[in-house]
């Protein structure tokens, strides 16, 4: 890390981060366990708050999604999905189809850069819940290819229904926690807790202010071993921000167009959304992208992201324009 002081970007202001800001709110932090990480959530609690009370729903809301979603659980409804004989149709609940959905609207906009549909090949690499000692060999790649891929599924939106095609596995960790985040942040505004800053692992939310009228404040993530860039400090309010890269967890991300591990020179990438649920699943995408294909999106799409590119043992880093327009004075 560097000494340096650190770089500002602050997103427009929405007027309804401003709305029902109490200065005399108390700032409350609690946290838990969900998705093999954590949750915290930092808010500005009114007098009166019941903190058990709430943490016990964030809790609770957390562990129906991961009931459904969870790759992990052998009862999980994807699990029962994955398993099911080709052709069956799977009901799907809210939750797990508005992942879908905007999963597969994804794959489509990036070609299958991003694909909730790759779990045949996470698994191959022990990504999941069953171990591998070794790398796959080209015939098992290939059979898993083979069976994977978004273009094999069809989605009943009418109906809210998936059809398996037959050993298909979905694999929804590039998509689900970021959802996770956005749902705990709208939990606490059915509550009337308007302002808050939600995170699950990293992936973060900030819904209003705090109550001193500072917005809550995020630094990037930036890896370690990478020089001295200067820390990047994200205003948070009514927008999120997520990071995809192996630094922490070695190569977990794989192209699931080829079935490989992402090797491309992106050591980590961070993308700024209105909803936490696109960030991850956009930070997903550009890493497997790369730096210029990467570029080449997040320009398209208007994104606000940061590469962090290593290249001959150095490192170099990338702004996407919208991001830079934030940093402007």
């Amino acid at each position: 890390m560097t000494d340096a002081a650190p770089r500002i970007a602050v997103p427009p202001v929405d007027p309804r981060a401003l709305a029902g800001l109490d200065s005399a709110a108390r700032v409350m932090d609690m946290g838990g366990e969900t998705m093999g990480t954590y949750w915290r959530v930092r808010l500005a609690a009114p007098s009166g708050c019941d903190s058990a009370a709430l943490r016990g729903a964030i809790q609770a809301r957390l562990d129906t999604i991961v009931s459904e979603m969870s790759h992990w659980q052998p009862d999980s409804l994807l699990s029962g999905f994955n398993c099911a004989p080709a052709g069956s149709w799977t009901p799907l609940p809210p939750d797990f189809a508005t992942v879908v959905e905007a999963g597969l609207a994804l794959a489509e906009r990036t070609q299958g850069a991003f694909d909730p549909a790759a779990g045949r090949l996470t698994d191959l690499y022990g990504l999941g819940p069953n171990s591998a000692v070794a790398p796959p060999d080209t015939a098992a790649l290939a059979t898993a290819l083979g069976v994977s891929g978004w273009a094999r599924l069809i989605y009943d939106a009418p109906a809210r229904r998936l059809r398996q095609p037959g050993g298909l596995w979905l694999d929804l960790s590039g998509i689900a926690k970021g959802y996770a985040v956005d749902c705990v942040a709208d939990l606490l505004v059915a509550q009337g807790l308007r302002h808050a800053l939600v995170e699950i692992g990293g992936e973060c939310v900030g819904r209003g202010m705090r109550p001193d009228g500072d917005p809550w404040w995020v630094e990037l993530e930036t890896p370690p071993g990478v020089g001295n860039l200067p820390p990047l400090r994200i205003a948070l309010h009514q927008c999120a921000v997520a990071t995809s890269g192996n630094y922490v967890r070695g190569d977990h991300t794989l192209d699931p167009r080829t079935g490989v591990p992402v090797r491309n020179g992106i050591v980590s990438a961070s993308v700024l959304h209105a909803t936490a649920m696109q960030a991850d699943a956009w930070a997903t995408a550009l890493t497997v992208l790369g730096p210029e294909a990467g570029a080449r999106a997040a320009e398209r799409e208007g994104l606000a992201a940061r590469f962090i590119i290593g290249r001959d043992g150095d490192a170099m880093e990338w702004l996407s324009p919208a991001l830079m327009r934030m940093m402007e004075d």
